[in-house]
This record gives C-alpha cells, sequence and structure tokens, in this order.
C-alpha cells in the first residue's frame, strides 16, 4: 500500500460530512488564502484551498494525481445546474476507489466479463461552492492521498484514465447526442473493433486491416477488407466507387465504402473504412490503406461525390487513376439548386442537361452548354459556373475513352447507392457492425430456377457468338448495340477506314478502322472503351464485311462467365465448348423419348461422377465460375427467334423438367433444326446441322470430353 499525506477531512458550510466515508472533523484555513486559478504550480492540496471554478480544482487534482502516479475521476455532486443554486459540492475521487457493481445483463445481450480497476481506494478531495460579496468560489474541504494500490510510473502517466483530453466539439457533440437518446460508446467499441479485426486476421490470414491511433490515444481511423473482396478485386477492380457522403452519428464517424460492379451487374464490396475527420490527410490514408489491401494495385478508373479534399487525395496518391463524379449525386442537387429558379421551365431545363451529359462529342457539348446557358440566362449561376468548371469529372463526352464498367450509368449508380443502404441498415456495436458487413458481402441470394431469359432476336452468328460467351447483363448491352446497328449505313473511306452514320442523316457520323488481318477495330465514339461492349457502328461494320464473330481482343474477360484472370485461354476455350456442346444435347435430346431417355441417364453419371472430384478449395477464386455460368438453353422455334432460357445447374428437377419436355404432335423436327443456327463445338464457321463432330455417331462421353 503506498501512502501520501495523512487524511485530513473537513466539513461543508452547512456542517454535513464530506469525507468518503462520511465522518470526520473540521479545520479551515485562513480567509486569506491565495485564489488558485492555474494548475501549472506543483503544491500538494490542502483545506481551505480556493479555486475560481470546478474545472480549475479538477486540472490542479488532476496534475497532482499525474505527479504521484494516479488518476482521478469526478465522483459525487451535490445539485443540479440550472435547479436552485446549482452544483454545490463536488467530489474527486482517485479513479480506483469505490468498488464494482453488479449489472444484469439485458435480454439477448452479452454483458461484457472485463475485470474493473476498483479497488475501494479512499485518496479524494471534495470541493464546496462558496459565494462572498457575490463572486462564487470553490474551496478544498477535505483531503487524503492514502493509496491501497501501486502507482504508475512517471513513464506511464500517459495510460492514465484522466490523460485523455476531449475537444470542445466532441464535449458538444456527446451533449446533443444524449439528448437525443444516442448512446456514443466511441472508446469501447473502438477497442472491440479493433479486437474483432484481430480475431478475424488469425482466423484467416488473407483479411487485411489497417488502423491508426491519434494523440489522444483515440482511434482515429481504421479500414479493413476481406478475403473474398480481395479476390472480387482482381477480377472487376478495373472501376469502382468510392462512397464517402455516409456518417455515423452513433460514433461519429465517416462510413467510406468501395463497391465495383461485376459481371453480372451485380455491386460487389471491395473494402470499408471509417474515418474520424473528414479532409485531405484522412482521405490519403484510406486510399494508401485500399491499394495496399489489393497488393498494390490501383483501379483504372474511381468514381466519388464532389468532395474537393478526395479530390486532392485521390490526384496525390493514385494519380495514374481517372477520378470522375457520381452523376447521380450531381441529379439529386439540382432540383435544390435550379427548381425554384426556373420554375415551368425546370423539368425542360434537366432534360436538355442529360442530353449534354450524354453526349458523345466535346464539340458538341461546348456548343450545347452555351446554347443551354444563353437560353435560361444562367451565366451568373455560381452552380453552373461549378458545373462547367468541373465538366471534364462529370460528362461522358470527357470520360468514354476510360474504363467505368457501367458505374456511370444513373441507373447503375441507384443500384450502387441501394447496395450501400445494406451496409448502413447493419450499424449497431462497431465489432458487431464488422461481422454483419461479413454477412452481407458473403451473401448470395438464392437463384431462380428461371435466371434469365436469352432472346437471340437477330438470328445472326455473332450474336450467337455473344449469347455463349457473355453474362446475360452484358449479352443485353452488346443487344441493344446489335440490333440498332442496322439503322446505320457504312462507307468505306479507304482500306481500313468506314464511315458510319444514321441512316437519317446527309453528313457526320463516327469513323471506324478496322484492320482484319491484325484484328483491330475501333470506333470513334470510343463506346467500347467505355463500356467494354461493341457499338452499333462497329457491329454495322462487321456485319457488312460478312465478320460473324466478335474479335477475341473485343471480348473483354470481366464480361464472360469465366472472369479470373488466372484462367487460361485453353480453360476458357473449353467452358465455351462445354456450354455449346450442352445447347446442341438440349436439341437432340428432345426429338424422341429414346433419346431423351438416354441423355439424362448419362447426365446423371456425368454429375455423379463430378461431385466426386474435389471441390473448390477455399483459397481459390470464388468468383471464377459462378453457379449460373453453365448455360442450358432451351431451344423454341417462335418465328425464327431462339430462346435461351438459363437455369440453376444446381436444381434438382431439371432432369425431370427434361423428360417432359416431348414433341408436339404434327410439328416436323427437322424443320426446327433446320432453324437453329447456334454454335455448336465452338468454330462459327458453321452451324450444328453442318458440325462433323456433332453430326458423329461416335460422339460419347469421350467427345463431351469428360471421360
Amino acid at each position: 500500500m503506498s501512502e501520501g499525506t495523512n487524511t485530513v477531512m473537513g466539513s461543508s458550510e452547512d456542517g454535513t460530512n464530506i469525507s468518503q466515508d462520511d465522518k470526520g472533523t473540521t479545520e479551515e484555513a485562513p480567509e486569506d488564502t491565495i485564489l488558485l486559478r492555474q494548475t501549472s504550480v506543483n503544491l500538494v492540496p490542502f483545506i481551505g484551498q480556493r479555486f475560481a471554478s470546478q474545472d480549475a480544482a479538477y486540472e490542479f487534482y488532476c496534475s497532482y494525481a499525474k505527479q504521484c502516479g494516479f488518476s482521478i475521476r469526478r465522483h459525487r455532486t451535490r445539485g443540479k445546474d440550472g435547479v436552485g443554486r446549482g452544483v454545490t459540492r463536488r467530489d474527486f475521487t482517485c479513479h480506483r476507489g469505490g468498488y464494482p457493481q453488479m449489472k444484469q445483463s439485458e435480454d439477448g445481450k452479452m454483458q461484457r466479463n472485463r475485470k474493473s480497476s476498483r479497488c475501494g481506494c479512499q485518496a479524494f478531495m471534495p470541493i464546496v461552492k462558496r459565494t462572498d460579496f457575490d463572486v462564487p468560489e470553490w474551496r478544498v474541504t477535505g483531503f487524503s492521498n492514502i493509496h491501497n494500490h501501486e502507482m504508475f510510473k512517471l513513464n506511464e502517466t500517459h495510460l492514465h484514465p484522466a490523460s485523455g483530453t476531449m475537444s470542445p466539439d466532441d464535449k458538444s457533440r456527446i451533449c446533443i447526442f444524449a439528448k437525443a437518446g444516442i448512446n456514443v460508446n466511441q472508446d469501447n467499441d473502438a477497442i472491440d473493433l479493433i479486437a474483432m479485426c484481430k480475431k478475424l486476421k488469425d482466423e484467416d490470414h488473407n483479411f487485411k486491416y489497417d488502423f491508426k491511433i491519434d494523440c489522444n490515444n483515440r482511434l482515429e481511423h481504421i479500414a479493413w477488407s476481406y478475403a473474398s473482396s480481395v479476390r472480387l478485386y482482381e477480377a472487376f477492380g478495373d472501376a469502382v466507387v468510392f462512397e464517402t457522403t455516409h456518417h455515423l452519428d452513433a460514433y461519429d464517424m465517416w462510413l467510406g465504402i468501395w463497391v465495383g460492379v461485376d459481371n453480372h451487374g451485380m455491386a460487389c464490396f471491395f473494402s470499408c473504412v471509417l474515418l474520424r475527420e473528414e479532409n485531405m490527410e484522412s482521405f490519403s490514408w484510406a486510399l494508401k490503406a485500399f491499394v495496399d489491401f489489393m497488393n498494390g494495385k490501383a483501379p483504372q478508373t474511381i468514381l466519388s461525390d464532389q468532395n474537393m479534399r478526395l479530390k486532392e487525395a485521390i490526384a496525390i496518391e493514385i494519380p495514374d487513376t481517372k477520378h470522375a463524379y457520381c452523376i447521380c449525386h450531381i441529379i439529386s442537387k439540382l432540383s435544390d439548386w435550379f427548381s425554384t429558379l426556373l420554375g415551368s421551365c425546370y423539368d425542360d431545363w434537366k432534360d436538355e442537361f442529360l442530353r449534354l451529359y450524354n453526349l458523345e462529342s466535346v464539340q458538341d457539348f461546348e456548343e450545347g452548354w452555351s446554347e443551354m446557358v444563353e437560353k435560361y440566362e444562367l451565366h451568373a449561376n455560381k452552380h453552373i459556373t461549378s458545373l462547367y468548371a468541373f465538366r471534364s469529372f462529370w460528362a461522358l463526352s470527357f470520360l468514354r475513352n476510360y474504363f467505368f464498367g457501367g458505374t456511370m450509368d444513373i441507373c447503375q449508380s441507384g443500384s450502387i447507392t441501394a447496395f450501400i443502404q445494406r451496409f448502413l441498415s447493419a450499424q449497431s456495436r462497431l465489432d458487431y457492425f464488422v461481422e454483419e458487413l461479413a454477412d452481407i458481402v458473403d451473401y448470395k441470394p438464392e437463384l431462380p430456377q428461371k435466371l434469365h431469359k436469352v432472346y437471340l432476336k437477330t438470328g445472326s452468328p455473332i450474336e450467337s457468338h455473344a449469347a455463349s460467351v457473355l453474362t446475360p447483363y452484358a449479352f443485353g448491352k452488346f443487344q441493344e448495340e446489335l440490333v440498332l446497328a442496322p439503322q446505320y449505313a457504312s462507307f468505306p473511306v479507304d482500306e481500313y477506314c468506314f464511315q458510319v452514320r444514321h441512316h437519317t442523316q446527309i453528313n457526320g457520323g463516327c469513323r471506324v478502322i478496322w484492320d482484319s488481318c491484325q484484328g483491330h477495330i475501333s470506333c470513334s465514339c470510343s463506346w467500347f472503351e467505355y463500356s467494354g461492349i461493341l457499338c452499333r457502328h462497329v457491329l454495322r461494320v462487321l456485319s457488312t464485311n460478312n465478320y460473324f464473330q466478335i474479335p477475341d481482343d473485343h471480348l473483354p474477360t470481366r464480361w464472360q462467365y469465366v472472369s479470373s484472370s488466372s484462367r487460361s485461354r485453353m480453360h476458357s476455350e473449353k467452358i465455351q465448348l462445354l456450354e455449346s456442346m450442352a445447347s446442341t444435347l438440349m436439341a437432340e435430346s428432345v426429338e424422341t423419348k429414346e433419346r431423351l431417355d438416354v441423355a439424362c441417364e448419362q447426365i446423371s453419371m456425368v454429375l455423379s461422377h463430378l461431385r466426386d472430384l474435389p471441390a473448390q478449395t477455399h483459397g481459390e477464386n470464388a468468383y471464377s465460375c459462378p453457379s449460373d455460368s453453365l448455360i442450358l438453353p432451351e431451344v423454341v422455334d417462335s418465328g425464327g427467334i431462339v430462346n435461351f432460357t438459363i437455369e440453376n445447374p444446381d436444381d434438382p428437377v431439371t432432369l425431370a423438367k427434361l423428360k417432359e419436355r416431348q414433341p408436339r404432335v404434327g410439328v416436323d423436327i427437322s424443320r426446327k433444326r433446320r432453324h437453329h443456327s447456334g454454335p455448336c463445338c465452338g468454330h462459327f464457321r458453321h452451324d450444328a446441322s453442318d458440325c462433323s463432330m456433332m453430326r458423329s455417331d461416335q460422339m460419347d462421353a469421350t467427345a463431351l470430353g469428360y471421360l
């Protein structure tokens, strides 16, 4: 037990005992005791010592305690601010004074099992308020410096609970939250959050996290990413969205989420960060942590809101990444900026703004913008000035040479926002927050029996090729361009150059460069560079020149079923071959009951053997072959349009459904087969009816590439 000065006890002006054990004697100091306003002097507290305020007394006792090797806390008060005479008494005690009280846990919540530091220490210093000549002051009425525990060493004083400081802004926020019924559990939850991240790291060494503690020993930033997210980034990290507009009020921290778009057009999670402040230093730290999590690979493009501090941080930390603004954030502000100003003209103006946003040519944008400003008399409007100053960050005519993978689409931006809202709904304690986010990241919605229907609208071989390789999302984007291609005329300019324009245009259009020998093709509209999908102009040139498949260099891996960059070309071709053979297998099997029975029996054997093979290991790319990546097309004669139904290959009723599909009475099966000119063995110079491999009577399980 450590001892200081002997216990000195006193009483308040009304005779009530003020010692910690409520017994003692009274002893007063002379009236001319110096009124202490500072705590920088090295003095021992004494009865009768005077202070101008409670805070001055606390600072003095705190400084004294630090020199002695202990910490203090505020214990009891008499009175209440704003009621009657207000607070008239305050007791300060050693932080180890008193004993822990057992708290019953609430239903459904785990009680923290922490060892308390309180051991009944008797060190204390009470003060009371007196007013002489209408001047209030606080006097020390008792003092004890006897401790029953070990004291801190001088180099350990920063670990004292009372050594932490809190800014006036933080105090104000806590008061506001308390009045609103919000519990601010920053310190303990921050410790639990770091402990949870360490636990996840111990369980999975591929889990990544980093954090920073400020000078006040408080959590300043923390970021983390799951192993599955890092693998997703390898395949789909070319274009990312960094959403930083959400604030976790309960913890007074900004939430930042990195998301992208996968090959099915779905939002996918990459990483998460919590920032104490929204400044350039914080954003720089977050960007460094993110790139480090992703093995040093920065994205090609990044979208954000119009945060100038984030803009500066991106320019410094990832200078080779193209930065753009999310159009959804801009559109959400247009009503506040212009609806009152423009009145009944607002809707027309907004339509014009969106038209300008989608223009292909920079020159057309500049001319159209000037006309719009002139028409609506917006020359002096500050928002118009700002939008124009940063036009290269949001107008598509300035961004089409960069790949954004669908993230810039207005509808896609809405999808990402909805995805982020799922994260915000998971708010609870910070450590639970990390676990709940992990559940959201790993959650895969249950696949319906029929996931998509792909309609081949043109019957062209290039459309069949696209349907067999691209995911339904990417194929839908491709088909939109293919259907519009016949509306354009193609005029050769020279051996490699073509001028392509809409049939209603007399002049202008886009220039397509095509070198069939080198396999290079490009268009001045830059749609492929922007989206990864061939444009209508290129498709028109390919069709005019009798080219019936998509060039290999224009089939981005990220839009195919197999999206892992580690997959070899041969592996990808085998999967395409399997998809094509599945298409032909369906068409051939439904002709007779005997064929259908044989097909079902053989497929059952193949599936049984496949399930006996080793499954995917934990370290492999879980996204390299999604569960719905095998196309089992249902070929239906519908006026020259072939319908492909993509089903879940694990659906247990699939084989039963196959047996139910019998030829309709009176239907000419040979006619149906002639209409099916889809891909067969992976080569697109012939259809299934002419394929030597598919027509061979020797095609067995070996030909299917399995046994």
